[in-house]
């Protein structure tokens, strides 16, 4: 669908162009754009190198293990139909957890797994569940803690605080997702959803127990990797706030 509009706008924009004898201008405007485009991506490469390796250090250190076990109790409130050691809860709260810590990357496995997973709960293949609808909900607000493909984006176009719509950015996602999941779970009550609603299949509890226990992807760091990454991060915070500070930045 989204090709078939692609090439739709492209041939009418080429069509209303010779129509109007505007062809030279479309022929800058395509060539520009693309030497736009290969500037930007180039810029964009240090920076987004240095933010990834920063979320790696972040992901050995354990930190993303600890999100997503923090995330646990409340994904359990949320997700009430989905049993606690199904396979889709413990997809969910590693997408989550890697959205939310900036690593696109991979948190995309993981939200194609939960949906695939959720689906097995679904007993009408082809309508989304209401499980399925509050997971896109939350995707789709974009919860970050750390946004480094914005602030990658503002270092390579020049910006002189890159990083300074961090608290912006808690606020705006935050309140998002709180509208997301309040639209969500609002709209699923009301009796025109309800009839449609597919009913859940009951699956039977998972004989490894928690699967987010037992996930190789964030398998437990080594100590000594823990205490490195540790003292990284308290190295780092002090030249963050040393840097906040000398830009009179305030958040309250």
């Amino acid at each position: 669908m989204l090709n078939g509009l692609f090439v739709t706008v492209v041939v009418a924009s080429v069509l209303l162009a010779a129509a109007t004898g505007r062809m030279e201008a479309v022929t800058q405007s395509v060539i520009s754009s693309a030497r736009d485009a290969v500037t930007l991506a180039i810029g964009l490469v240090g920076v987004m190198a240095f933010f990834l390796g920063l979320m790696r250090v972040a992901e050995d250190g354990g930190l993303m293990r600890r999100l997503a076990r923090a995330l646990g109790p409340v994904m359990k409130r949320l997700f009430p139909g989905v049993p606690v050691d199904h396979p889709a809860m413990s997809a969910m709260i590693l997408n989550i957890s890697a959205n939310m810590l900036g690593l696109g990357n991979a948190a995309t496995p993981f939200g194609i797994r939960a949906m695939e997973q959720l689906d097995t709960l679904n007993s009408e293949k082809g309508t989304a569940s209401n499980a399925m609808i509050l997971f896109l909900a939350i995707n789709t607000a974009g919860l970050a803690i750390l946004p480094s493909g914005v602030i990658g984006l503002r270092a390579s176009l020049g910006s002189m605080d890159a990083a300074g719509i961090l608290f912006p950015t808690w606020v705006a996602s935050g309140s998002a997702t709180l509208v997301g999941i309040l639209a969500a779970t609002l709209l699923c009550k009301l009796p025109r959803y309800r009839i449609t609603e597919p009913q859940a299949i009951t699956s039977a509890p998972s004989s490894n127990g928690n699967s987010l226990d037992t996930a190789e992807e964030i398998s437990e760091p080594h100590p000594l990797r823990r205490w490195a990454v540790r003292i990284f991060w308290f190295v780092f915070l002090v030249l963050l706030a040393r840097y906040l500070n000398s830009n009179n930045w305030n958040l309250l």
